[in-house]
């Protein structure tokens, strides 16, 4: 037997796989349409694979999915939150829940790059904490959770050069998570730069882009959370029909049952899991020197806005409280707190994102909160109130006026903003009915 032929059964089945592999991914590969079952468990699986992938989400706001943008409340899902009320009243959009533990705007910003086309001229709903407004602002680690190669791919080949690119690419460049390929890398100093990728750039990520969207209609199902039994079990404890003084009741009665054995009108679960008495003294007074109104995350958060104005989406921005009597306890200052949601309305509103439900001074309300940042019973009946009219109402040509002067460290370190005297046209609606 020749040498060649040795060589080529040796060598040449790892050659074919290769070439199989390839070529497997680098041809268009679609998983056909999307079931219901399957938009409707993604739609509430707040899983990691679906928050980075993209033919789940695609598929999703082509129908009547509406993205409810947040962070860790989106998991608390008693039987007033959005995705309940939605299924049990048979309502004609369904939340479909992007956020977690961690997530913020930057998260938030490179997750919509997958769907530019789908989130054109369509409405969402857009949770905005306080919270987030950290000193530090973004932690990487907590980035990396929610982040793919083909977010970034997408957005890099459809970037044209601005201020916010250049801020985008420099703030990815920051992350680890988004410096793990180089070709990615090399490519968000030339837009940090603000140069144009030569051919060779372009055709390259062309290509992976390819084979990274092969690799999601694959994979982007594989480990999801079930969620759906969790939401099917909320619904059955709710009223036949829809009425707002029974749900009030109902909620008073659920957040009664639920906050017995604690005076801060925390869950039982939480404060037993989280809490109670034996962590207690060490958090006394521990949020004294908390800060939201510097932080990088908003120029983060303009990025955010940016990307909402390109694509001319109608959203409705909810702002939330912190529990009343937790931040007294802590010591957390809501006059600090006040000053932040001012600088967030001011941020929004001078550039014409006037749809806020401003929730933050309701977190001394009963049963408003299920923990200690996190809205319960009465609050998520309150954001209800906002969804739904929001939701009901035909939607219009929405035109916005983006400043770059939300992208500078002065407006990020600024103290001292004033609530602007615009109000919410969907407050204002409410209040009417």
């Amino acid at each position: 037997m020749s040498n060649k032929r040795k060589l080529w059964q040796i060598f040449g089945p790892v050659l074919c796989a290769f070439i199989l592999l390839v070529i497997l991914f680098l041809i268009p590969w679609q998983n056909g349409e999307k079931s219901d079952n399957a938009l409707f468990k993604a739609s509430v699986s707040q899983s990691q694979t679906v928050f980075k992938g993209q033919s789940i989400k695609q598929a999703a706001f082509e129908k009547n999915y509406v993205p409810f943008y947040g962070s860790s409340e989106l998991s608390r899902m008693d039987a007033l939150h959005p995705s309940v009320l939605a299924y049990k009243y048979k309502r004609n959009y369904r939340p479909f829940l992007l956020g977690g533990p961690g997530s913020q705007s930057l998260t938030h910003f490179f997750t919509m790059q997958e769907t530019v086309n789908q989130l054109s001229n369509k409405k969402a709903v857009f949770i905005i904490s306080p919270q987030w407004f950290t000193k530090q602002g973004q932690n990487p680690a907590a980035f990396g959770m929610y982040f793919s190669q083909l977010q970034a791919v997408d957005w890099i080949l459809g970037a044209k050069d601005s201020v916010a690119t250049r801020y985008a690419a420099r703030r990815l460049l920051d992350m680890p998570a988004g410096t793990a390929s180089e070709t990615t890398k090399y490519a968000l100093m030339t837009l940090a730069s603000g140069q144009k990728l030569s051919k060779y750039q372009t055709l390259y990520l062309k290509a992976r882009r390819r084979m990274l969207a092969n690799e999601d209609n694959f994979f982007s199902s594989i480990g999801m959370t079930n969620n759906i039994p969790k939401i099917q079990k909320e619904a059955g404890k709710l009223p036949g029909t829809y009425a707002y003084d029974n749900l009030r009741q109902f909620a008073n009665e659920q957040g009664k049952q639920g906050t017995t054995n604690n005076k801060f009108g925390i869950s039982n679960g939480f404060f037993d899991k989280k809490l109670n008495n034996k962590h207690l003294k060490k958090l006394k007074d521990s949020q004294r020197s908390f800060d939201y109104t510097k932080s990088p995350e908003y120029a983060d958060f303009e990025l955010v806005l940016n990307e909402l104005a390109h694509e001319h989406v109608n959203v409705l921005f909810i702002i939330p409280p912190v529990n009343e009597k937790w931040a007294k306890y802590t010591g957390l200052s809501q006059t600090m707190y006040q000053e932040c949601v001012a600088k967030i309305t001011k941020q929004l509103t001078s550039q014409g994102f006037n749809n806020i439900a401003d929730l933050s001074k309701d977190g001394g309300k009963k049963f408003f909160m299920e923990d200690t940042i996190h809205l319960g019973w009465n609050g998520w009946l309150k954001v209800d109130q906002y969804v739904k009219p929001f939701m009901e109402e035909k939607n219009h040509p929405v035109n916005y006026k983006l400043d770059s002067y939300y992208f500078t460290k002065a407006w990020g370190n600024k103290s001292d903003v004033k609530m602007p005297n615009t109000k919410s046209k969907v407050a204002t609606d409410i209040k009417k009915n």
